[in-house]
């Protein structure tokens, strides 16, 4: 099923996910399903630093597949985060639809520092 028609939806639902970078590897923010009859608006994705000392690198990415599958074309690739710092990488000015089968990774380059927070709309 392809996405649905954004002029004429029958539901808008907004969410907030998150996600603990617990690893070096990509971890998923946000995936939406293949047949899902869904699209993901993302208003806003924030990484935020929780090391009080040291600068922490995230690379955000858009992969071409449900649950990191596929291809990933970086959003934001090695940015520095200050310590106790946070990094806007989507807002409302460069927003982002996630169609069906695609989804979001964030990976860190230092385990267990990054936490993310993505806003997004459900539509169907």
């Amino acid at each position: 099923m392809a996405a649905p028609n954004i002029v004429n939806v029958t539901a808008i639902y907004g969410k907030v996910v998150t996600a603990d970078l617990t690893t070096t590897a990509a971890t998923s923010v946000l995936s939406n399903a293949a047949s899902s009859g869904k699209v993901f608006k993302l208003d806003s994705l924030v990484v935020a630093n929780t090391d009080a000392a040291n600068a922490v690198t995230v690379t955000v990415a858009q992969y071409s597949a449900a649950a990191l599958g596929g291809t990933a074309t970086p959003i934001a690739s090695t940015i520095s985060i200050p310590a106790a710092s946070s990094l806007i990488v989507i807002d409302k000015t460069n927003m982002i639809y996630l169609e069906e089968n695609m989804s979001i990774g964030a990976t860190a380059g230092t385990a267990s520092k990054l936490k993310v927070v993505c806003s997004y709309e459900d539509i169907s």
